[in-house]
């Protein structure tokens, strides 16, 4: 049985329209006091419910703000959570 013949392809040419790649600088670890920040605000989100739990009918500015106290400590947890997204 005979050899089927091969074909010879063209070489690749991109067309001349497309954009040229951009070097991307590789970013290197996070600061320390990133990862300090980032870790203080978590703490501090959990350490306000903690203390709104314990004793926010004591402490008289706590007791002012109410149910207020769940968004803050909530809001510094998310903030902390949110930064983890940028820590490398």
């Amino acid at each position: 049985m005979p050899k089927s013949k091969v074909r010879k392809k063209a070489a690749y040419t991109p067309p001349a329209d497309r954009r040229t790649a951009v070097k991307v600088k590789p970013a290197g670890p996070s600061h320390p006091l990133y990862i300090t920040i980032m870790l203080g605000i978590m703490v501090l989100g959990l350490a306000w419910l903690v203390v709104n739990y314990i004793a926010g009918e004591k402490i008289p500015f706590m007791a002012d703000l109410g149910n207020w106290n769940f968004a803050i400590g909530f809001a510094l947890m998310i903030a902390g959570l949110l930064m983890t997204m940028r820590w490398r």
